[in-house]
């Protein structure tokens, strides 16, 4: 016997399910294509892959090889190093990719003149379009040794030209303005669409009750981008193991002088192909999955302890 007042539950399939299923199909099959069955490469860094035939008849018949892949990694007189580089650049960026790009939509988003609010907002977005190759030329015309820019005006102020491809003590300062000048109008834009999503009315409201700019801002704009700024530091986080290769790389030119500034994770499994196995590049490969996706859900869970509202999962 059922009891009194309680509802059936019925599961019917409605026009506007098949509707949403076949807008979600193209997504859905994509990502069974290129990210879950990619994922079956994993069990290359745990054997002796070796290139002679078909891909699948290469890695059943490869020997295992447990987990010596993995050495190369850890065992690197230059662990350490290139340990430190990935987490303390990944750090600096995750906070100024918050602060800076926050701050400057908050100014935009105050601006009085929407045209020049739109110009702005172009300008600081157009840098993110560009690849690190372009860039690196523009930075070798302004630091060569010869005929750059920078060495061109010491020289006209009566100083001595730099070499700055030989000192590393200077590029810790260019890669984070390189890394914050090439993304900051992508954050930008998004800190900015949230602020535009916020309803006039609150403002209104605080206007009549005489609150400034800084209060307004202070009580409504920033509560209102909570939930989206905790979204992209969580997001940001899961990737601190991962470094923008063509920053790290292509920038300083892969100078040897500047190894100890700039070769990262990426860089060094980059520079180790020449002579390690595609099995190394492949573990390297894994311990930064996993180490971002434990990364992440940590954030998470720190954010759910503070404010479970503003959490992901």
């Amino acid at each position: 016997m059922k009891k009194t007042g309680q509802k059936r539950l019925r599961t019917r399939w409605r026009k506007q399910d098949t509707e949403l299923t076949l807008l979600a199909l193209p997504t859905t099959v994509w990502y069974i294509l290129f990210c879950f069955l990619p994922m079956f490469g994993i069990i290359i860094a745990f054997k002796n892959f070796k290139i002679t035939g078909g891909f699948l008849s290469n890695v059943f018949n490869s020997s295992w090889s447990g987990f010596k892949n993995f050495e190369f990694l850890f065992k690197s007189n230059d662990a350490w190093i290139i340990i430190r580089n990935t987490l303390g650049y990944n750090l600096l960026f995750i906070i100024l990719n918050i602060v800076i790009p926050v701050t400057l939509a908050l100014m935009i988003g105050h601006l009085h003149n929407r045209r020049a609010g739109k110009v702005y907002q172009t300008m600081m977005f157009l840098p993110y379009f560009l690849s690190w190759v372009v860039i690196s030329a523009v930075i070798w015309a302004f630091l060569s040794f010869d005929k750059g820019i920078a060495n061109q005006m010491l020289i006209q102020m009566g100083s001595e030209p730099v070499n700055w491809y030989m000192e590393p003590k200077y590029w810790p300062f260019f890669l984070v303005f390189m890394n914050i000048w090439k993304g900051l109008g992508y954050g930008m834009v998004v800190y900015l669409a949230t602020i535009t999503g916020i309803d006039s009315t609150y403002y209104e409201a605080a206007v009549i009750d005489g609150a400034s700019i800084w209060q307004q801002t202070k009580y409504i704009t920033l509560p209102m981008m909570k939930l989206v700024i905790v979204m992209m530091f969580i997001l940001a986080v899961g990737r601190i193991f991962y470094t923008d290769f063509g920053l790290f790389f292509q920038v300083p030119r892969d100078s040897n002088s500047l190894f100890n500034v700039t070769t990262t994770i990426d860089v060094l499994v980059y520079k180790q192909l020449k002579t390690a196995t595609v099995g190394m590049a492949s573990a390297a490969a894994f311990v930064q999955s996993v180490m971002g996706c434990l990364t992440i859900l940590l954030a998470n869970w720190i954010v759910r302890r503070i404010d479970p509202d503003s959490a992901m999962m």
